[in-house]
């Protein structure tokens, strides 16, 4: 059971307060987080989802049950449900890539070559196809998923072709939007759509290099 409470000062026998030249600690803000007992919550769901439990069925009585915690060691990190099994996704998955930001190809082929190995995971590892499959039937969740995993992605894809423009790798006025679905498109039809689809080393490249030759402007005749 918790004993802390807030502003309850510790005992120190007659000891008054320090001298005024002693340096005063930095104040701590809330509990500390227990990475063992986080880590602990999140293999916890991915165990139940192994044993083929619903995400629908998964509650948090249960996944506390299963990671050995109280429920309220959840509610202190997570909102509920969608919070907890988005991170338990990002867990999953691969981390984003780390982009140089010294070539727009560059750049761009590497965060597409990421898609590409996260289609090639997702095809070998049953229990990612299970859980995405599930995922869109529950929209909080799939909205969270949106916001939480997806945005940020495609954030990232438009700050690179926004540097591209800014550094005259791509003409002005390029309509970053589209140039953007332009490139990432394709590499999600054969990675999530065409799940037979091949996969090849060279396909981000090959993506990045007919997307751009038909962003920047040809020669005129």
């Amino acid at each position: 059971m918790d004993t802390e409470r807030p502003g309850r000062q510790p005992r120190h026998g007659g000891a008054q307060n320090p001298p005024p030249d002693t340096p005063t600690p930095a104040p701590t803000r809330g509990r500390p987080r227990s990475e063992a007992a986080e880590q602990a919550i999140v293999e916890g769901v991915i165990a139940l989802l192994e044993e083929g439990v619903p995400l629908a069925e998964l509650s948090i009585e249960r996944i506390a049950r299963t990671a050995g915690v109280g429920k309220a060691t959840i509610y202190r990190r997570w909102s509920g449900k969608e919070e907890l099994f988005v991170d338990v996704l990002r867990s999953i998955e691969a981390p984003d890539p780390e982009l140089p930001g010294t070539c727009l190809r560059e750049d761009l082929v590497r965060l597409l070559d990421h898609l590409r190995r996260r289609g090639l995971d997702m095809r070998r590892s049953v229990l990612l196809h299970n859980v995405f499959a599930q995922m869109k039937t529950l929209p909080r969740l799939w909205d969270a998923y949106q916001e939480i995993v997806i945005e940020p992605r495609r954030r990232l894809m438009y700050d690179i072709l926004r540097r591209g423009v800014a550094d005259g790798e791509l003409p002005a006025g390029t309509d970053i939007e589209l140039a953007g679905d332009l490139l990432t498109g394709p590499m999600l039809l054969r990675s999530v759509m065409r799940t037979d689809g091949p996969l090849p080393d060279d396909l981000a490249a090959r993506i990045v290099d007919l997307a751009l030759a038909g962003l920047r402007p040809g020669p005129r005749d």
